[in-house]
């Protein structure tokens, strides 16, 4: 019987006691970890994991890790950000192999330059390890290229709403409507009325194709086809659910033709 390939071993780095590694968990499909990620999983003695890291890649901690659920969600009673650094701090200096897991990436929108700055302050070792962040990895699984040649030399990342939870004030929206073809926001739902109107007051067409991808990467990815001036009222009447990003700009016609995921559901070739 032929067999595939054999990985040789890696030189992974080693992950100290007494040192706090900043991972990325993906945006949830478990295949889309890192091998650094799964080194470090295998590894740590406590994982404190966010409410976007996908169930089945805790599983993949080591044997007897604790799993220290640390996770913040709008609306919702969540542990003070100031708390959780707090936390990686005792628990590093107890000298404990500390894996602070997040969905996506850790430096975009995760809050890990934040976690990061603590940790330098208190001297505590760290690493940090990228992840698959949502714009990217959720976006290939809905057949939505984030750039696309003949459509846009750059794209634009956006959260959907700022540390106080209202819509960032902050942002020049007119700037943003027309200085990239393709834009993609984060944590949107909540505000994706108000950020319309403003994109569309911005120059941007109420007729630009949006994509709504849910729970991206996971069994229960949703996606909900739409447009910039009708996308509050569809997402309403749908029931689409956080977590979910909002692509906005032409490559999201691309979808009709690399939706693979749809292509593999229905039994055809991708």
């Amino acid at each position: 019987m032929a067999r595939g390939p054999v990985l040789l071993p890696l030189e992974l780095p080693d992950f100290a006691a007494g040192s706090v590694w900043l991972v990325g968990a993906g945006p949830g499909d478990p295949g889309l970890l890192s091998l650094l990620a799964l080194h470090a999983l295998q590894q740590a003695d406590t994982v404190v994991y966010d409410a976007l890291v996908d169930p089945r890649i805790l599983e993949l901690a080591r044997p007897g890790a604790a799993l220290d659920y640390a996770g913040k969600r709008g609306g919702k009673p969540s542990p003070l950000q100031p708390d959780i650094s707090d936390r990686l701090i005792r628990l590093a200096r107890a000298g404990q192999r500390v894996l602070r897991l997040k969905g996506g990436d850790p430096f975009v929108f995760g809050r890990g330059g934040e976690e990061a700055l603590a940790l330098a302050g208190a001297r505590i070792p760290f690493r940090i390890v990228p992840g698959i962040t949502a714009a990217i990895g959720g976006l290939a699984y809905a057949g939505i290229p984030a750039t696309h040649r003949d459509i846009n030399a750059a794209v634009t990342f956006i959260t959907g709403h700022a540390s106080d939870g209202e819509v960032p004030d902050g942002l020049d929206w007119a700037a943003l409507a027309q200085g990239a073809p393709v834009l993609v926001l984060y944590m949107a739902l909540k505000h994706l009325d108000a950020i319309a109107r403003r994109l569309i007051a911005g120059g941007r067409r109420a007729d630009d194709p949006v994509a709504v991808v849910s729970k991206a990467t996971t069994p229960a990815q949703r996606v909900l086809e739409t447009t910039l001036g009708r996308a509050a009222a569809d997402v309403a009447a749908s029931g689409i659910e956080p977590p979910a990003i909002v692509a906005i700009g032409a490559a999201v016609r691309l979808r009709a033709s690399l939706d693979w995921l749809g292509a593999l559901a229905g039994g055809e070739a991708p």
